[in-house]
Formats: C-alpha cells, structure tokens, sequence
C-alpha cells in the first residue's frame, strides 16, 4: 500500500496565517509540496517562490502538441525556473505537469519571431538544447546565469527558426544506440546542467 501523502486536518484553533487555506485546513492537505507550504494558498505559496525563483528560464516548441511539455513543466517548478514559455499553440495537456503549472508563471509566444524579441528585450541568452551538427556538450559548456533554455519537441527536434535565433547550441552526450532522449528527460538534465552551475544548495526543504 502507498504511503498516505500530505497531512490530515489541521487541528483547532487554526494558526491565524493569511496565507492559509481555510480549505484545507479543514479537510486536510494532500498535495504534492514541500512540508513548509502546507495548508498555504496557491497564490501564498507562488508569492514565496517569486522572492527566490532562478534567472533561467524554460522554452517549449508546441507546433504539435508535444505531450511532453507537462514534464518539461513539471520539471520547471521543481527547479524553480523564473517562467515557462511555450511557442506557439497554447493549448497543451496539463495533466503531465500532476498541478506543478499553478505555482509558475507560464508565458506563450505566437511564433519564434516574437519570442526571440522577448529574449531581446529582456537581454536574456537563448540556449538550445539539441543535438546537432555545431552543438557543443551542454555538461562541459558554461552556461549564462540569466538564460531561457529551450527545447523542442519529441521527433523533430528544434525547428530551423530556433536553431538560428539561439545565442548557443548545447547536446546532451549520449552513449547508446538511441539517436534522441525524450524531450521532457533532456529539460530536467538541462536544468540539472544550470543549477550545478549556478543554484546554490537548499539544505532542509523536504
């Protein structure tokens, strides 16, 4: 049998704490965060997240749908990106991510054009990940602290657009037969790859 996540109902008198879910105070806290955000709000627990969130951000190619992206998502809060953008389409399925999109900033760019001038405007590299001819191994590459890292989707890959607006190309190494990884493994190693660089250790948070 599983173990019983969360915790049960909070016990009376309820801690006077706005940023408590009398919700979940009275019926109890099952989802998936940290100890210390328990009972908290979404909106309570997204206000703490803001005042410490990194300086790189995610990007996703969604021309077609990639059901991957709710990994990417997923992963994105648990390396606690400044935002997730997704290019193109808006529409994707949200039920990968298991609840981690209400606790990021998600930003939608209609194409690659417009996206490029975010980065721009925002003075923020773009780093490719992609394994093609020019790239360079993302695990021996310094990687700029502020930085969107953007991804394309499963199969193709990055389209031409991408690959030209990108400031640097990364690959991850492999050493099998598989040509690709799956798009939502290579966002979590290429956060992995950012944090070793530039996140500083979190001792305590469970």
């Amino acid at each position: 049998m599983s173990p019983v996540v969360g915790v049960g109902p909070h016990p009376r008198p309820w801690p006077d704490d706005p940023r408590l879910d009398a919700e979940l105070l009275a019926d109890g806290d099952r989802r998936n965060v940290l100890d210390r955000y328990r009972y908290w709000t979404v909106d309570a627990i997204v206000a703490d997240l803001d005042t410490r969130r990194h300086a790189f951000h995610v990007a996703i190619e969604n021309w077609e749908h990639d059901f991957n992206i709710g990994t990417v998502v997923r992963n994105a809060n648990a390396f606690l990106a400044a935002a997730v953008h997704i290019i193109g389409p808006h529409r994707w399925d949200r039920r990968g991510a298991m609840s981690t999109h209400r606790y990021l900033h998600l930003v939608h760019h209609v194409d690659i054009d417009a996206f490029a001038a975010w980065a721009s405007d925002n003075d923020t590299a773009i780093v490719a990940i992609d394994n093609v001819d020019g790239s360079v191994p993302i695990e021996s590459e310094p990687l700029p602290e502020r930085c969107v890292l953007l991804l394309g989707q499963e199969g193709p890959g990055l389209s031409a657009a991408a690959l030209a607006a990108a400031d640097t190309i990364c690959a991850i190494t492999q050493y099998g037969s598989t040509r690709s990884l799956n798009a939502g493994v290579a966002s979590g190693i290429a956060m992995y790859a950012w944090a070793s660089q530039h996140a500083e250790p979190r001792p305590g948070d469970t």
